[in-house]
């Protein structure tokens, strides 16, 4: 057997809980849209509590109604649950001025976390007014908020190129970001070199990997290639034969989830934001074999 092959083995063996330092997760969620959403959504968000998340996101579409869902389960799960909660806040379809009340209303209801994004560009809009850089700038100008913002390992789908991506990227940082966290990948060494690009330009905030346990496969091949996500062809392997299967399908996404984590652990990695898509059930699971118990 050979060396390297000896020490991938011990990296998968080895529990998260033996790590030098405590596991930090956090969770996002998104506003339900029916009743049976919105239990789905409440036991996920009582389950999980338990686990002691650094914060909870909640997302919202590029529209004010859904921004309002969004407001009103950022409260509520703040004032149930007690936890960090971290509402989503794009620039698309708010004006800078609507941008300044929405932000002093969350700071002036307690809500001091914020998820700072671009948001995506409705089909046949023009240039967007703002991006994320200026939105960072703006919400630090209202209060000393705590902002997330995104990063993509992979490269933005829109950046021109690997390079012109990383200092846009860093421009974001320097507006007053206090985390990124990425793009769901598979790729572990993407994120690795990412990391690594990230510190030889000087970005000193804490990358926070995105893990996405995968339940329904065929539908995240088709969202991957909107988002510019490598799933490498050892996933279509995995996953071949399973269309009728749930059960091996969601034992499969958290068993890849779970080696993902615990090779992340090993080079350093402390933090983890787990995208729930409303359900606690493989991010709970996951959770818990990590080293994680409430």
């Amino acid at each position: 057997m050979g060396s390297q092959t000896a020490r991938n083995i011990e990296i998968l063996n080895q529990n998260i809980a033996d790590l030098k330092g405590d596991l930090n997760v956090s969770f996002e969620f998104f506003p339900p849209t029916s009743e049976a959403m919105e239990d789905t959504l409440w036991q996920s968000i009582d389950r999980l509590k338990t686990l002691k998340p650094k914060f909870v996101s909640v997302t919202y579409g590029a529209n004010s109604g859904t921004r309002d869902r969004t407001h009103s389960v950022i409260k509520e799960i703040k004032d149930r649950t007690g936890l960090v909660a971290a509402p989503h806040l794009t620039c698309i379809d708010a004006s800078k001025d609507e941008l300044k009340q929405i932000a002093l209303d969350y700071w002036n209801s307690g809500i001091k976390n914020i998820v700072a994004l671009r948001g995506d560009i409705p089909a046949g809009s023009d240039k967007p007014h703002m991006y994320a850089t200026d939105l960072v700038r703006l919400l630090k100008e209202q209060a000393d908020f705590d902002i997330s913002v995104a990063a993509y390992p992979e490269v933005h789908p829109e950046a021109k190129n690997a390079q012109a991506d990383l200092l846009a990227f860093k421009d974001k940082m320097d507006a007053g970001a206090d985390r990124a966290i990425t793009q769901f990948f598979f790729d572990v060494e993407s994120y690795l070199r990412f990391r690594d690009r990230c510190a030889a330009i000087g970005i000193t905030q804490e990358i926070v990997p995105g893990i996405l346990p995968v339940s329904n496969y065929k539908t995240l091949v088709k969202f991957s290639k909107l988002c510019n996500v490598k799933v490498p062809g050892w996933m279509h392997k995995l996953y071949d034969g399973t269309d009728n299967d749930p059960t091996t399908r969601n034992l499969i996404g958290a068993s890849i989830a779970m080696d993902m984590v615990k090779v992340l652990g090993q080079e350093g990695v402390k933090d983890f934001h787990f995208y729930t898509l409303n359900r606690s059930e493989l991010s709970y699971a996951i959770c818990h074999t990590l080293g994680l118990r409430p």
